[in-house]
């Protein structure tokens, strides 16, 4: 896909991404770039104690995992300036390993900025899992610039 501007965006417009299974390496490695190896992230026999039954991803992987699958589509490659906010995030359900993740994307409003060479996107991202069922949802403003003419 190609760099998208400010000005290329309709509200409504959604992106879908690819699936993305997650992996054990996966879980292991954002508990040590994250810090946290809480029990029910890193102990088996811990995490089958839970109402989870086994061990569940940290939830900000899912952030995480958002921000790596709009790098994928490539269509703010060139154009966005900034995150400006992570807005009513919710953890829906958990995220095993095993599971395999889409992220959608969903244009929810657009705005200038006062000097009218940028833009803020408002952006609605679901994460679905490979039921179908939705694991984790928000909202991120991004700047982003405009075409130059």
């Amino acid at each position: 896909m190609h760099t998208l501007f400010f000005d290329d965006f309709e509200i409504g417009q959604e992106f879908v991404s690819p699936g993305r299974t997650v992996t054990d390496t996966d879980l292991s490695l954002f508990c040590m770039l994250s810090g946290d190896w809480h029990p029910i992230h890193s102990d088996e026999e811990f995490a089958r104690t839970t109402p989870f039954g086994r061990r569940i991803v940290g939830g900000v992987f899912g952030i995480a995992l958002v921000t790596g699958m709009m790098g994928r589509w490539g269509i703010f490659e060139r154009s966005v300036e900034a995150m400006l906010s992570i807005d009513d995030w919710r953890f829906l359900a958990p995220i095993f390993v095993g599971d395999t993740l889409t992220v959608r994307m969903t244009i929810m409003g657009k705005k200038p900025t006062s000097d009218g060479r940028r833009g803020v996107l408002d952006r609605g991202f679901t994460i679905v899992n490979q039921a179908g069922s939705p694991v984790q949802e928000g909202r991120s403003a991004a700047l982003i610039k405009r075409r130059d003419e």
